[in-house]
């Protein structure tokens, strides 16, 4: 998953498919702050902005307050990653499947680089 709050700002628009202006204008902030939140040059986006690119980009809200250091209150934190969960949520069967091919194909690969490297 991505490691930063900007770096899942843009993999959730690429999942979703979205251009920087169409998901600044979806969570209605302006593209020049949507791109200083990808940035990361915004230490600490209020949770009016969050709830409304949670809104727009299909993430859950509660996961990026976390991510952004507030506290979340009444809500325990579900197993696995929830953020990546909502993003591939409406994966079709065939989208699944070619993820399960590449992940297979992927993994290969890495235990075969591992293989010749220790060799």
């Amino acid at each position: 998953m991505a490691a930063t709050f900007g770096a899942l700002l843009k993999q959730a628009r690429g999942v979703r498919g979205m251009s920087a202006v169409d998901a600044a204008r979806a969570s209605s902030i302006s593209p020049a702050y949507l791109s200083k939140l990808e940035n990361d040059a915004v230490k600490r986006p209020s949770p009016h902005v969050l709830h409304q690119l949670s809104e727009a980009l299909t993430v859950p809200y509660t996961e990026l307050m976390r991510l952004n250091g507030y506290r979340v209150t009444g809500e325990s934190k579900a197993d696995g990653d929830t953020i990546g969960a909502a993003l591939f949520a409406d994966l079709t069967d065939d989208e699944r499947d070619e993820l399960l091919e590449y992940l297979a194909w992927y993994r290969a690969r890495k235990r075969t680089s591992r293989a010749t490297k220790s060799s």
